[in-house]
């Protein structure tokens, strides 16, 4: 291409020790849709050499990993043809590049896309070029992905939030409830003080009061219950039984012996 500039020589090499991914000779491209976000390529040696504009970005373009040669566009520079003629590109079909923004020399995108026709042509990925770093645009369905992401993980943080602190309002209501029981336990403390107070009056009044008279003496005839009757007797009482009138119920008096 008579117009375009040679490369320098070793720049190829000179990006590669760089780490910047640069290629020397024909790399293998990798295949379409191939995820290269995380790469950046640049080619120092190469922007202190050329100016970066819309005659030479397709040349600094295809010095980075994300060129494929077997592009259409490498066909138009064996032939000695600007590789972003669109009236040669228009007439091929397969894999091309078209440079869709530019605002030089800081900003420039490339869209590779397939065409299949004059007027038809399908979108695959975009590249662009900033103050002279190469990288990949994201696809749409992955920038989608990576917002969803985000706005989860802070969804489920502020949820985290949101329990702890509800496990310290559990807490603290808690305690409230704790501090009622204590108040109901001084108050049955105090009940029980006056308890002891008027059990305290009731048997100092007792000991005021007369001795209580003797019981009335057995009526004649009648013998007090032996030891196997008081051992009946003591079971009767573990087994309530009905009140017993010594006088009526008795029977008659025993005969005294002579």
């Amino acid at each position: 291409m008579a117009s375009t500039p040679a490369i320098p020589p070793g720049a190829g090499a000179a990006a590669a020790a760089a780490g910047s991914g640069g290629v020397d000779g024909l790399a293998p491209p990798p295949p379409p849709g191939t995820d290269m976000t995380g790469i950046c390529f640049r080619d120092q040696l190469w922007l202190n050499t050329y100016p970066l504009d819309r005659n030479l970005v397709f040349d600094y373009f295809a010095l980075s990993p994300f060129y494929d040669y077997s592009c259409n566009n490498e066909q138009l520079r064996a032939r000695a043809i600007h590789p972003l003629d669109i009236s040669q590109l228009s007439k091929m079909t397969g894999t091309e590049y078209m440079l869709s923004e530019v605002l030089e020399p800081h900003l420039f995108v490339f869209r590779k896309q397939k065409r299949d026709g004059p007027e038809k042509v399908t979108p695959m990925l975009t590249y662009y070029v900033l103050d002279g770093s190469i990288y990949q645009a994201p696809q749409l369905c992955n920038v989608f992905a990576s917002r969803v992401g985000r706005a989860l993980y802070h969804i489920s943080k502020a949820f985290n939030t949101a329990s702890s602190k509800l496990e310290k309002v559990g807490y603290v209501e808690a305690e409230s409830e704790d501090s009622p029981s204590e108040t109901k336990t001084a108050k049955e403390a105090i009940d029980f003080k006056e308890l002891k107070r008027v059990d305290h009056i009731l048997a100092s009044l007792q000991r005021k009061l007369p001795p209580a008279p003797p019981p009335p003496p057995f009526p004649e005839g009648y013998s007090p219950p032996t030891a196997e009757g008081e051992k009946t007797s003591e079971t009767q009482q573990t087994e309530p039984a009905a009140a017993v009138d010594p006088i009526i119920d008795q029977g008659p008096s025993k005969r005294m012996k002579t």
